[in-house]
């Protein structure tokens, strides 16, 4: 079964190395909690919003060892009005023996507020 891992995190700045950290520290939380090896990883796809061009959030990844070797596309979230600023998602697509109630989604910073309803949001 191919199960969908989401996550979420805020920066501060439009800049290479916050942007390049926070994904990094997501990524790997998102690993953590999952249990995740990257042979179970079919792909992930990042979204950014629009503000922020400074850096490829995938270069996170590409510092993971082992993780070379996995598919990995950036893009830009809709603009839609009012939405969080600042903002990058990651959707991971993983082979998975879990329960869609039992995978757990992280949300960083401010991006809390995208699913207060999943009990599995982190604060960090």
């Amino acid at each position: 079964m191919i199960r969908g891992v989401r996550g979420a995190v805020t920066v501060e700045d439009n800049n290479e190395s916050e942007i390049i950290e926070a994904t990094g520290m997501l990524i790997r939380e998102m690993i953590q909690k999952n249990n995740l090896e990257a042979e179970d990883v079919a792909s992930v796809f990042i979204s950014v919003t629009e503000e922020l061009t400074a850096a490829f959030p995938a270069k996170a990844m590409r510092s993971l060892e082992g993780w070379t070797y996995v598919p990995v596309m950036c893009m830009r979230e809709i603009p839609v009005e009012g939405s969080l600023p600042k903002c990058i998602r990651v959707m991971m697509h993983v082979n998975s023996d879990s329960q869609q109630q039992n995978i757990h989604h992280i949300y960083l910073r401010d991006a809390v507020q995208l699913r207060p309803d999943l009990k599995t949001s982190s604060t960090t």
